[in-house]
C-alpha cells in the first residue's frame, strides 16, 4: 500500500519524506488556504516546491467546475512537472474532464467520492485515482471502510486500473483497516502515519533495555 501525506505544509512534507516510506502527497484549496498560500501564481509556485522535496505523485486541485475550466486549469497544472496528477471533482462535468485527460495521457484524481456508483464513474472514465472521503463518511455514522470495501469488489470483478486512494485518513485504525481490505493508497496526516510507530511496549521493553546497560556499563 502506498502512502501519501495530505497537507501543503512543507515541514510535514519533508518530515515524512524523511521516513523512507512516502510515496506521494495530495493537497486541496482547503490545505493550502491552512498554510497561508493563496493567489493562483503562489498555489502553483507551492505545487513546484512541493515535486521538488518527493519523488512520488503529487495532486493539484483545479478550482473550476465546468469542463472547459477544468481542462485549461488542468492542462496547466500537468504542464507543470511529471509528477503532477490533476484532482478533478466528481460531478458531471468532471467525468467528462476524466475521460477527455485520460484519452490525453494526463493523470488524474477523482476528489470528494462518497459512493460506490460514483467510483465506478471514475473508473469507467479512466481516472488514476479515486478519492473514497472515508473521514468524512464517519462523521454522518457511515462505515466508511465499508465504502472501501464495496469500490475494492467492483473494481476486481472488471479488473479496473485506478487505484483507491483513502482519503480523509485521520488514524491509525483507518490506514490499517485499508490495509486490511486492500486500499492501493491512503492519504492522511503526519499524525496519523507516525502513530503507526507507536506501541506502549515497544516504549516500555527500550527504556528497561536501556536502563539494563547502564547498570553494567555506566
Amino acid at each position: 500500500m502506498k502512502f501519501f501525506i495530505d497537507t501543503a505544509n512543507l515541514k510535514d512534507i519533508k518530515e515524512a519524506n524523511d521516513l523512507g516510506i512516502l510515496d506521494g502527497v495530495t493537497t486541496n484549496p482547503s490545505l493550502m488556504a491552512k498554510e497561508g498560500i493563496t493567489g493562483a501564481e503562489s498555489i502553483i509556485a507551492h505545487y513546484v516546491k512541493i515535486c521538488e522535496l518527493v519523488d512520488g505523485d503529487v495532486s493539484a486541485e483545479v478550482i473550476s467546475t465546468d469542463f472547459a475550466g477544468m481542462v485549461a486549469e488542468g492542462e496547466k497544472l500537468a504542464a507543470l512537472h511529471p509528477q503532477i496528477v490533476v484532482k478533478i471533482p466528481m460531478i458531471k462535468d468532471g467525468i467528462k474532464a476524466i475521460k477527455y485527460f485520460s484519452n490525453k495521457g494526463i493523470r488524474t484524481n477523482c476528489t470528494l467520492v462518497f459512493s460506490a456508483g460514483q467510483a465506478l464513474l471514475a473508473a469507467k472514465a479512466g481516472a488514476t485515482y479515486v478519492s473514497p472521503f472515508i473521514g468524512r463518511l464517519d462523521d454522518i455514522s457511515t462505515d466508511g471502510m465499508a465504502l472501501i470495501a464495496e469500490i475494492k469488489l467492483i473494481y476486481d470483478n472488471y479488473g479496473y486500473e485506478t487505484q483507491i486512494l483513502a482519503a480523509s485518513v485521520r488514524h491509525v485504525m483507518h490506514i490499517l483497516n485499508c490495509a486490511k481490505i486492500g486500499a492501493d493508497v491512503i492519504t492522511g496526516p503526519l499524525s496519523a502515519i507516525e502513530g503507526l510507530l507507536k506501541h506502549p511496549l515497544t516504549d516500555s521493553g527500550l527504556a528497561t533495555f536501556l536502563a539494563d546497560y547502564n547498570k553494567g556499563n555506566s
